[in-house]
């Protein structure tokens, strides 16, 4: 069975130091039995592992490689009919078209796929390094939508490029790391999340061949974002993400079905992934190893493995002089969606201890068919939802004893309000005002409302916003990059509290 062998470097820890073009790509040849000496493209599988392997040995997501591999050759080709490598008129070379790239061997590149394979594997590498990149959230490499900008990079940050066409504030589809990314989704099976960027975050001139300034060197998004399939491990359980054939062999053919996984089922790896037995079904993706909960055994397409929100796992004892894992059991217990693997994981502890943020009872989650009580970190929060939340922080016995003064159902909170100086939004005169305040408070309008009530007096929404960087209470460095006009959430507002008391304890 060609190509079912155990992957050379699967197991390898992303994060690792970068590596340079001088590793044996005799190494990956040989591990994916391809002679580098014949001068021809070699069957899928075979490609697949020769993307894969050294992706896996950068540091790099296969998906990543594999796509960018898909968009520069259109069809993982790198030598033409005559077996010479495919240059085109911008002198790309090959299959990942490198192109101006002195630091490699020009001639190398175009006679040994794999060496060509390795620069642009390599080059990718290192454009998720560059600190005047910008990063997404964390920035940890086995995030999918966290290599945004370095595929970008890959092909140019030129206008042209951008995420968000200037003129009309569209995204702007025919960007090539939007095209990378939609190679993924339709390759890899992968439902990649589409990251919001806004217009104000990308400066450029269209006429210009200069490079497009960025507004922030990091980006926010609460989203889910999609961790890389490549990195399951034997014994690990992973979810199915849809309802995927069970085979008895890596391949897909009608003889070889063994059943059909519920979606959101339980599985457990039971070895290193493999490639597609039938070398010439171009596949992205690769083939898992699995056994179901009766003890059935078969193979399963890594696009239709997830990892699950919460694996139940023995925890370790902390070794001498190290820091205890936290325990989130209580909250994993009482919350049907707390999840402690997530950004806002201790924030929202925090504001659950101190009584802020209270659970949702009785949600009904079509998922697992039940009545549950949920956190919603992600939902939205309106003006009357934060001053709860705010004056349970900063006047929890005044907000005990409110009272309405009329039949608006908000007066109470809302005299509150007035009382503090605080220039909310909705009035009791005013139905389209409280409309607006209803359909969410944005990130803007709760520094100005915070900062008024920390001053005493009312401040302009610039004013508070800068008075959050003075003070540590965002991390933004610019009144552009705190994006003002993005809604909060409940875990935004969780966090945001949390540091404007310690802001608050430090000018006592």
């Amino acid at each position: 069975m060609k190509k079912i062998l155990k992957p050379l470097i699967s197991i390898v820890a992303i994060g690792a130091l970068s590596l340079s073009i001088n590793i044996n790509q005799n190494v990956f040849a040989d591990t994916c039995e391809y002679d580098t000496s014949s001068k021809v493209n070699p069957d899928y599988s075979t490609m697949n592992c020769l993307l894969t392997e050294t992706a896996l040995r950068y540091n790099v997501p296969p998906e990543i490689v594999k796509a960018v591999a898909e968009g520069e050759s259109g069809n993982w080709r790198h030598f033409d009919q005559n077996g010479k490598a495919i240059v085109t008129a911008d002198n790309g070379i090959g299959l990942m078209q490198i192109t101006n790239q002195a630091r490699y061997d020009q001639e190398k590149l175009k006679s040994d796929l794999v060496y060509n394979i390795q620069a642009g594997v390599e080059t990718l590498d290192k454009m998720f390094n560059r600190k005047d990149l910008p990063s997404i959230n964390g920035g940890e490499r086995e995030v999918l939508e966290h290599w945004y900008f370095a595929i970008m990079a890959y092909n140019g940050t030129k206008p042209v490029n951008s995420p968000i066409v200037q003129a009309t504030g569209e995204r702007n589809v025919n960007a090539y790391q939007e095209k990378i990314l939609g190679i993924v989704k339709k390759s890899e099976l992968i439902n990649l999340k589409e990251l919001p960027f806004k217009r104000e975050h990308f400066q450029y001139d269209s006429n210009s061949k200069e490079n497009i300034k960025f507004s922030a060197l990091n980006y926010q998004f609460d989203l889910p974002l999609t961790k890389s399939k490549y990195f399951f491990k034997t014994n690990q359980k992973v979810s199915a993400t849809a309802n995927p054939k069970f085979r008895s062999t890596p391949t897909t053919n009608n003889e070889n079905i063994k059943g059909t996984l519920n979606k959101g089922e339980m599985v457990t790896i039971t070895g290193p992934f493999v490639y597609d037995e039938v070398s010439t079904k171009k596949n992205h993706f690769v083939w898992y190893p699995v056994k179901r909960s009766d003890g059935s055994e078969g193979y399963v397409a890594s696009s239709y493995l997830e990892y699950p929100e919460m694996t139940t796992l023995p925890v370790p004892s902390p070794a001498e002089g190290t820091t205890p894992i936290p325990d989130y059991s209580e909250y994993i217990k009482k919350y049907a969606d707390f999840n402690p693997t997530a950004w806002w994981k201790d924030d929202m502890i925090w504001a659950i201890d101190r009584g802020l943020i209270k659970g949702y009872n009785d949600e009904w989650n079509a998922k697992t068919k039940k009545y549950e009580t949920q956190l919603q970190p992600n939902r939205h929060l309106t003006e009357a939802h934060f001053l709860t939340i705010f004056f349970r922080y900063a006047q929890n016995d005044e907000l005990a004893n409110v009272k309405g003064t009329s039949s608006w159902s908000r007066s109470g909170i809302y005299n509150m309000a007035e009382k503090y100086k605080m220039p909310v939004l909705a009035n009791e005169k005013s139905k389209a005002s409280r409309a607006l305040a209803e359909s969410g408070i944005k990130r803007g309008k709760l520094a100005e409302l915070m900062v008024s009530y920390h001053l005493g007096k009312q401040v302009s929404e610039n004013e508070a916003i800068q008075f959050f960087m003075d003070n540590g209470i965002t991390t933004a460095k610019s009144i552009v990059a705190y994006e003002p006009d993005r809604i909060l959430t409940r875990a935004h507002i969780s966090a945001f509290i949390q540091r404007y008391e310690s802001f608050e304890s430090k000018q006592k």
